[in-house]
C-alpha cells in the first residue's frame, strides 16, 4: 500500500485530503502543519508521497522541498497549494518537486497527480511549464530527448560504472564521457550523479539493485 504525509496548516484541508486518499486506497501515515515538524516526519517514516502546502510555518515549502530532497529517502513530493501556477510551479520543480496541483481544481485532480508520480512521471500544468521551459513536462518526455549516445551512458553511468570504464566501452574518452553526462544532466534537469541514477532507475534505464 502506497503511504503518504500530508502537510497543511488549514485543518479543514488536511480532513478533506487525508478522506480522499484513504478512499482510494493510500496510508496516511501522518500529518503536521509546519515544515519543521514534515522534515522530521519525513525522516521518521519515509512516506512515497508527501502532500505539501508551500504556505505553511517555521519553515517554508519551498525550503522543505530543497531539504527532501537532499535527504536519502524515496519520499516524492507533490503541492497542493492555493498559490498561483504562474508564479510557484517552475519554483516547485527546480526545488525538487514531482507534482504541482491547485486547491481551485478539482481535488480528484490530487488522486491522478499521485498515479502518476507512482508511475514514475512528475504532474505540472503542462500550460505553465511551457511558458518558460517547454520540455519539461514528464519524465518520459525527457528521456525523448536523449540521444542514443546519451542513453547508453546513462545506463552505464547507472550501473555504476566510471567515466574511463564507460570510455573504454564505447571507445571513446574520459573527457567525451564527462561531457555527455554534463549534457545529459542539463536536459534531465539534474544535479548529481546520485539523482541520475535514480531518474535511471525510474524510467527503466537501470539496474534495480543497489550500486
Amino acid at each position: 500500500m502506497r503511504s503518504a504525509l500530508i502537510v497543511d496548516d488549514h485543518p479543514v484541508i488536511r480532513l478533506a485530503v487525508r478522506m480522499l486518499l484513504e478512499r482510494n486506497g493510500l496510508e496516511v501515515l501522518a500529518e503536521t502543519d509546519n515544515g519543521v515538524d514534515a522534515l522530521q516526519l519525513v525522516r521518521e517514516h519515509e512516506p512515497d508521497i508527501v502532500i505539501l502546502d508551500i504556505g505553511i510555518p517555521r519553515l517554508d515549502g519551498l525550503n522543505v522541498i530543497s531539504r527532501i530532497r537532499a535527504m536519502e529517502v524515496d519520499s516524492h513530493v507533490l503541492v497542493l497549494t492555493s498559490q498561483p501556477a504562474e508564479g510557484f510551479c517552475q519554483r516547485c520543480l527546480q526545488a525538487g518537486a514531482k507534482g504541482f496541483v491547485s486547491k481551485e481544481e478539482d481535488l480528484q485532480n490530487l488522486v491522478i497527480a499521485i498515479n502518476s508520480i507512482s508511475a514514475g512521471f512528475s504532474f505540472f500544468p503542462a500550460d505553465v511549464l511551457n511558458a518558460g521551459q517547454p520540455n519539461l513536462v514528464s519524465e518520459a518526455e525527457l528521456v525523448e530527448r536523449l540521444s542514443n549516445q546519451e542513453i547508453m551512458v546513462l545506463q552505464y553511468l547507472a550501473s555504476g560504472l566510471t567515466n574511463k570504464q564507460i570510455g573504454e566501452l564505447m571507445l571513446l574518452s574520459n573527457k567525451t564521457i564527462s561531457t555527455y553526462k554534463s549534457r545529459i544532466q542539463q536536459k534531465l534537469n539534474l544535479d548529481s550523479l546520485l539523482e541520475l541514477i535514480e531518474f535511471a532507475r525510474r524510467n527503466d534505464l537501470a539496474p534495480r539493485q543497489d550500486i
